[in-house]
């Protein structure tokens, strides 16, 4: 669908009346950048590739919140809504999700699926728009099955090449 995954201090005014998580086609707005971090009861160093089958968090860089889902339908498909959840990365057992991919690791241009942990939906996205006060924005909500709506790449941010000897450092 060409939409960058995004979100913004915009709660929903129905389901969870959480933070909303929407699809927006522009490739500048700062409200899509998200972190990748770990679960909470393990270490993810920084630049450690993502294996496929690794449960994660999307945190989402100007909120702090994370990428969150539950039993409340989504407000216009009526599918699973999806929405921003919790306080500077920190949230609940429902922020978790298994990347889905072809090869050993998370690779930069592959495209991957979101598996939640707790209620084994997939992050999707399909036609359905928004009207005020997100007009054209496009819904993200959890599906039960896997299919080319569930589909997505990492397109532009910052991708740190783990040292193969920790106390080397490139930069300057």
């Amino acid at each position: 669908h060409s939409v960058r995954l995004h979100s913004h201090e915009v709660k929903y005014g129905s389901g969870s009346g959480q933070q909303s998580v929407t699809g927006v086609e522009a490739s500048d707005d700062a409200n899509s950048y998200w972190r990748i971090r770990g679960k909470s009861d393990s270490s993810c160093q920084r630049g450690t590739p993502v294996k496929c089958g690794q449960a994660i968090r999307l945190t989402h860089v100007n909120t702090g919140k994370n990428l969150h889902t539950h039993h409340f339908p989504s407000p216009l498909s009526n599918n699973q809504e999806v929405s921003a959840f919790g306080d500077d990365g920190e949230g609940d057992d429902l922020d978790f999700w298994i990347v889905q991919c072809s090869g050993s690791y998370w690779e930069r241009e592959d495209a991957v699926r979101f598996k939640h942990v707790g209620t084994e939906v997939f992050l999707s996205i399909t036609g359905e728009q928004y009207g005020h006060p997100i007009r054209g924005q496009r819904e993200v909500h959890g599906m039960p099955a896997a299919n080319h709506h569930n589909y997505w790449k990492a397109m532009e941010g910052i991708f740190i090449k783990p040292s193969l000897d920790p106390a080397k450092h490139d930069e300057l």
